[in-house]
């Protein structure tokens, strides 16, 4: 067993010195501190490397399928009333969504920005009084209101009893509905005077929208929209000018929940008309994102690039509005949040101290052996 470790003794690598044999120098002492410094702070620079999360990110192709998309906007048309603005959404796959009032807010502001009224979209509930029968009589008191659509009726039980009625049969025929204050149905409601009361205010809008994931479009217009031959159009209300002011500023643009580092290129963008009319065009390229943070809480979102143009009525047709057209890229990108993995920390700290103290003990050993050799040069000249 003494064999067995007196082979293990000749094997080590670091053998001991007697104390008294110990040297130790002002020159030793300085550089002991200077690393002993430079070690620590060394130390915790790494440590805060350690600590700190990095974003690691990746491209990959988009396989996913039957996905919705989530649209989060809010913009302000200073120079449009919420009476006749009007919020349609379509897509490539046929789908079409006009006049969207569901989880959309309106609100009312004047030519100082301020807010007069702030309502949840609708046209909000009629004045009693006795409307206008379809037969052309009042309503009696044993009757059942059946009102007229003007010559939009699909049938001849077909009965209109709301302003928004009237507008919907006259959207399905594909006709102009350009005079309100002809329609009982809107007069008894206030349609007419709430456009009216509406004069030099502006309007802020609000909310989300749920779409297929496949390239479409959503705009606002002044007016309600229909189609007509696939072609997109607009009843615009002969209480206003044909000219409309479709200035606007984009407050919030989003496609999807927020996560961290998050852009949206069109937040906080302004667009003032000139002289000319027409329709301001924002052609979107949405990219799949996925955002995982460092404790694995995953986030669906999306990115989104932009370019825009403005189409001149000059030109052609031109429905006044803010149209954005969007298109879903192939490419998906995923994030990640890591830290630096703990072994590789550790290994660094190993070799910031044993790097340190290498260079230290060269430095020291250099002085050393440099003023010994001074030292017995200056001793052998006395001599001589």
């Amino acid at each position: 067993m003494d064999k067995v470790f007196n082979k293990l003794r000749n094997l080590d690598a670091y053998p001991k010195v007697n104390e008294d044999f110990y040297n130790r120098t002002l020159a030793g002492g300085l550089i002991t501190v200077v690393s002993a410094a430079v070690m620590l702070f060394l130390f915790f620079s790494e440590l805060s490397l350690y600590l700190y999360t990095v974003t690691e990110s990746k491209l990959l192709v988009d396989t996913s399928r039957g996905d919705t998309l989530h649209i989060n906007f809010d913009v302000t048309f200073p120079s449009v009333r919420c009476s006749i603005l009007s919020l349609d959404a379509m897509d490539i796959s046929g789908e079409q969504h006009l006049d969207i009032r569901h989880n959309i807010v309106k609100k009312r502001i004047d030519a100082n920005g301020n807010v007069v009224e702030e309502r949840k979209d609708g046209i909000g509930a009629p004045k009693i009084e006795r409307p206008l029968q379809k037969h052309g009589g009042r309503l009696g008191h044993d009757e059942k209101y059946c009102g007229s659509c003007f010559g939009a009726e699909e049938s001849d039980e077909h009965c209109c009893n709301s302003c928004e009625e009237v507008r919907e049969a006259y959207r399905k025929k594909g006709w102009a509905l350009t005079n309100m204050d002809l329609i009982d149905q809107c007069q008894r409601e206030g349609y007419v005077q709430r456009v009216k009361d509406e004069e030099g205010e502006g309007c802020n809008i609000q909310g989300s929208l749920e779409v297929n994931k496949v390239a479409g479009n959503f705009h606002f217009a002044t007016g309600k929209s229909f189609l007509q031959s696939a072609i997109f159009l607009a009843d615009l209300l002969a209480l206003q000018d044909n000219h409309y002011n479709i200035s606007h500023r984009i407050n919030k643009l989003s496609f999807g929940h927020d996560f961290p580092g998050l852009v949206n290129p069109l937040d906080g963008v302004k667009w003032v008309q000139g002289p000319t009319h027409g329709m301001y065009q924002y052609f979107i390229k949405v990219v799949p994102t996925i955002y995982t943070d460092i404790r694995g809480r995953v986030i669906h979102s999306n990115q989104y690039s932009v370019t825009e143009h403005f189409k001149s009525s000059e030109l052609g047709a031109a429905v006044p509005g803010v149209f954005f057209f969007y298109d879903i890229s192939p490419i998906k990108v995923n994030f990640k949040e890591e830290h630096i993995p703990f072994l590789h920390f550790l290994t660094n700290i190993c070799a910031i101290i044993g790097g340190v103290f290498t260079v230290a003990g060269i430095i020291d050993s250099s002085i050393y052996y440099g003023q010994r050799t001074i030292k017995k040069k200056m001793e052998l000249g006395k001599y001589r």
